[in-house]
Formats: structure tokens, sequence, C-alpha cells
């Protein structure tokens, strides 16, 4: 029986959500294991669209439990009303979803403090959504932060609200901002948003651990990439969490032993949003095409998306730090159309070519991309589910990406839909999750 991670292995948005949605009836759990109601999910069942924030896409699925992990950060509000959202839609919410003791609450002033740092004139911004992830993971390093295990004990809950919101006055003073926090108000908000999440509150580390003893089979839902993760990723302009494998472990309390196999997720190109270095990414018309063609827009900000072309190098560096045992490429058919298809294969950093990710802002910033152009195949592949079915040309592009980054490519997305979607007979992906 196995449980397996799958995540993203490039800056995020790859089309995770489709990917645990199609396997999670597989599986008895999925499980989020950190990030925040910054990173969404879009899964398109039928003609009904779903985008989820907090929740984990196994939700979508009658009967598998969807755990929120203690590396979560949780803003009440917000999975309230992700509740209530998939509640209309007909999912028994209530009966499928779990949420850590062990969660970090984000609060309304985390947001606005977070406002104040990205906009500050003396600071370069990072890109950040502003939904206070990045500060309530400080408060949590900080040792300073609410649980929601705190948040549900009401006597525990006013006193260390109390030590926090001090501590948030004093730097709302400073900024001048101190009338635009109802401090009061939001406590006892919250004090009634506890009482919704109650009912579903438990140690998710003991529920997953048992389950795995009983048998059970979990999937691990990783949010963002691992271009994001705080350590491995494009630092200075990272999330504040481990979106990479490891995360899984401590994002769940889930020992490294009882993971089976791990899987990351690529686009047929490759995309980020907000700040930082972008070696392959695709100005002008070009990124346009892609934009336009994958609808490159954030599906929790709107935010339009940079857009370029496959970056080898990158997929090797975070299939070395992940230890990816098959990889999962989507979104091969927005590529449909093009006549010539760039890809990365190294790097120039002054003068001198490299296929190794460097670790400073700098050389990230100074790395040009130097690459290899493929023949299109200028044919539809949008709903193909062989492989043999594929373009020659496609099957040739998809075969390049393996032998170049030497990870199996076991599936391939042909559109945004469960059945659109090539597993490649024989391939370990194809055993994971059989």
């Amino acid at each position: 029986m196995s449980n397996v991670i799958v995540l993203g292995a490039q800056w995020g948005d790859e089309g995770k959500g489709k990917i645990v949605d199609l396997f999670s009836d597989r599986f008895d759990i999925v499980a989020r294991y950190q990030g925040g109601h910054n990173a969404g999910h879009t899964v398109q069942v039928g003609d009904k669209k779903f985008i989820l924030k907090l929740i984990p896409s196994g939700i979508l699925r009658p009967g598998v439990r969807a755990v929120i992990g203690n590396g979560v950060v949780v803003d009440p509000a917000a999975l309230v009303e992700e509740m209530d959202m998939l509640e209309k839609m007909g999912i028994d919410v209530k009966s499928q979803l779990s949420i850590s003791n062990r969660a970090h609450v984000i609060f309304p002033f985390h947001r606005v403090l977070e406002n104040i740092s990205e906009n500050r004139k003396d600071r370069e911004a990072i890109g950040t959504t502003s939904r206070g992830i990045g500060p309530c993971y400080e408060d949590k390093v900080g040792r300073r932060g609410i649980r929601i295990a705190e948040l549900l004990d009401e006597p525990t809950f006013r006193t260390l609200y109390r030590y926090i919101a001090e501590d948030k006055q004093t730097l709302a003073r400073a900024f001048g901002i101190e009338s635009e926090i109802d401090f009061a108000g939001i406590c006892q908000q919250y004090r009634m948003l506890a009482d919704r999440l109650r009912p579903m509150v438990c140690d998710t580390a003991r529920l997953l651990n048992d389950a795995i003893s009983a048998g059970k089979r979990v999937l691990f839902e990783g949010a963002q990439g691992t271009m994001l993760d705080i350590d491995h990723g494009t630092y200075p302009f990272v999330t504040s969490s481990s979106a990479a494998a490891g995360g899984a472990c401590t994002g769940t309390g889930v020992p490294p032993t009882r993971i089976d196999g791990i899987v990351g997720v690529s686009k047929a190109y490759i995309t980020r949003v907000g700040g930082g270095p972008f070696p392959s990414e695709a100005h002008g018309a070009a990124g346009d095409a892609i934009r336009r063609a994958g609808n490159e827009f954030g599906s929790v900000t709107g935010r339009p998306r940079r857009c370029g072309w496959f970056d080898v190098p990158l997929l090797r560096y975070t299939a070395t730090v992940n230890g990816f045992d098959s990889l999962i490429i989507t979104k091969l058919d927005v590529l449909d159309e093009l006549s010539d298809i760039p890809v990365c294969v190294r790097y120039k950093i002054g003068g001198v070519e490299t296929d190794e990710m460097p670790a400073t802002r700098a050389a990230m910033e100074s790395m040009e991309a130097v690459y290899e152009t493929l023949p299109g195949w200028r044919k539809p592949t949008k709903g193909t589910t062989r492989y043999e079915d594929l373009p020659d040309e496609a099957k040739r592009y998809v075969d390049f990406l393996e032998s170049r980054s030497q990870v199996e490519v076991g599936c391939v997305s042909t559109g945004p839909e469960r059945s659109q979607t090539i597993v490649r007979a024989g391939s370990k992906l194809e055993k994971l999750f059989s």
C-alpha cells in the first residue's frame, strides 16, 4: 500500500489540484502539509469548477478524508467561507474534513502588516498575495503564534490573544494605522469561528499514523512549488514554508519511513507569479501567447502569471531536492499551436555555461538561458488519453524532457478535466497509484 507525496516541481501553479483530484479516489486520505489560502487549486469536474484554497482536493471524492496538517497556516474566516462554498455545491465537508489542532492561526492584522511590509518604499516587493501568510509563519517561528488548539480553549485564547494583540498594536502605532485594526472585534469574531471549526479539529498526526498502521493509503498534497521553498527556492523570492517533499513529514507528523513515493508535477512550459529570477521567461508576444492559451491567471488572486519555456536545469535541481520517482507533465495541449518550442538546457553565468542552480540572488539574476529548439506538432492534443495517439513531435518533446531531466514522465495531462489524462503503462507512477 503506497503513501505518496505529490508536489510542484517548478514555481507553483503546475496543476496539482487536478492531479490530486484525479488520483485521490485510490487513497483513503488526502493531507495538505504547508502553505495557506494563498495557494489556489483549480479542479474541473464536468461542468463544475472548484477553486480550493485551504482544503485538500481529495474533499471532492465521496468517502475520502481531507486533512489540513499542522504545517498549514489557517485563516478561520477563509476556511469557513470555503467550507460553505463546498457545502452549497453538495460536498459533505463536515464528515470528510479534519483540521490539525497544531496548525497556526492567521488573523486580520497579519494581512494589514504584510501589506505595509510589501509596500514600503525602501524595500523591494517579494510579490506576496498579502493574505497574512508570511507574518503568521513569522509569529510561529518567533514562538508567539496562536494555534487552533489554543483558539478552541477560550481562557487560553483570551490570554494569548492579549499578548499578540499588544505586540501588533505597538507595530500598528509605529506605522500610524492603529485605528484601522479592531482588535476587540477580531477577538469576538474568532471566538465565533472557533465554534464552527471545533467538530473537525483533532490530532491529525495521530489520525494519519493510525490510518497508515491500519493499512490505509495517504496522499500528501503540497502547495506552491519547490522553487518557492523557504530553504531550497529562489530566496528571498520564496514562500514562508517548506514546499519541498521534506515538508510533508514536518507538516503532518508522519515520519519519512512511512512515505513510499514522491511525484513531481510540472507544466510542459513554466510560469511564476511575483518577483524573482526567471531565466527562461518569454517576454513580449511569445509570453503573451502562452498566457492566453494556458489561461495563466492566478485562481486566487487573478494576477497574470509570468510565462516561459521549460527549464531542464531547474527540473533536475528540484528532482534532486525531492527525490522524484516520477514526473507528471501538465498542459501539454497549451503548446499545440507552436511551430517551434525552445527548451532551456543550460545556464550561462558570467560567460560560463553551467547546469547547476546557483544559490545567490546576484548569480540567479545574472543567469541567461541556453536553449535547444524542438519542432512543434501544430495538431490538437487536448483530450488525448493514450500516449501512442499523441503526434510524433509531441512524443519527442515529452521524451526529450524525460531524457534531459533524468526523471521518468509517468503521466501527461492534456486538458483540465479528470478524463483528459494519459497514464503511461508500466511506469513507476502507475505502480505507485495502483
